[in-house]
């Protein structure tokens, strides 16, 4: 039997251009970084910003109509965090665990989930402390943790 490719199921149906032309863009460098910029503000990580780039302002590629990553401009404006945003997202589903495990003590699938998430930010520490983009000093902590986050 010849296997048919099912669509990706996700929250956006649009696909990035094959060719990296962005003539057809309406907006332009300033009014990007401008947008880019006010969304920083609204404290949402760059994978969201470029997400309501592409879907609210039909802008497919930062890169292509700037030359620079969404990162890179918010570290130029300063107003990149402390701890980069992959590893908050892992810390923020370490703290939500950590809370149903005290409600349900036997939930053994969850611990795992748990051992799991933390030793991913333990490597992603290791990485992050190799490229010096967070202090040598910095560890992960679960109750530094869920104050970081709340």
């Amino acid at each position: 039997m010849a296997r048919m490719h099912a669509r990706k199921k996700g929250k956006s149906s649009s696909t990035k251009p094959l060719r990296p032309d962005s003539s057809w863009v309406k907006y332009k460098k300033k009014d990007v970084e401008q947008i880019i910029i006010k969304y920083a503000k609204k404290d949402q990580s760059p994978a969201q910003i470029g997400l309501t780039l592409r879907d609210e302002y039909g802008v497919p590629n930062v890169k292509d109509i700037i030359g620079k990553t969404i990162n890179q401009i918010l570290e130029e404006n300063k107003i990149i965090k402390k701890v980069p945003y992959d590893m908050l997202a892992l810390m923020k589903r370490a703290v939500k665990l950590r809370e149903h495990l005290t409600n349900n003590k036997k939930d053994l699938h969850s611990k795992r989930g748990l051992n799991l998430i933390e030793s991913k930010i333990k490597r992603l520490t290791k990485y992050y402390i190799k490229t010096e983009k967070i202090a040598r000093d910095w560890r992960y902590n679960p109750e530094e943790a869920k104050l970081l986050i709340e």
